[in-house]
């Protein structure tokens, strides 16, 4: 529930807590990828940068072919509101060092 509260703290905008969320759901499960992929975004948006890299390289340790279109093609709605708010996370990862394909 840490990575879900998390998600939603990211798609909002604030985020120093997700990053907080985001930390202690790696504590509690280390191999969930997206957790260190979202943290990477958080941390990317606060303008943290090497720890950023850092948590792109544990998941990508995890899910070595993760990339921005793989990310947008499991997006999980079609809903204006939360595209855009994606599009937000997108940028994070982008700014983290995701590759794109």
């Amino acid at each position: 529930w840490m990575s879900i509260a998390g998600l939603a703290k990211l798609l909002l905008g604030s985020d120093e807590e997700a990053a907080i969320l985001y930390r202690r759901s790696i504590e509690m499960n280390r191999n969930e990828p997206l957790a260190h992929f979202y943290l990477a975004a958080a941390l990317a948006h606060v303008g943290r940068l090497a720890e950023a890299r850092a948590a792109l390289q544990a998941g990508l340790a995890i899910e070595p072919r993760f990339t921005i279109r793989g990310y947008q093609a499991r997006l999980s709605s079609d809903h204006p509101t939360y595209l855009l708010q994606s599009e937000r996370v997108i940028a994070g990862l982008r700014k983290a060092g995701v590759p794109e394909e």
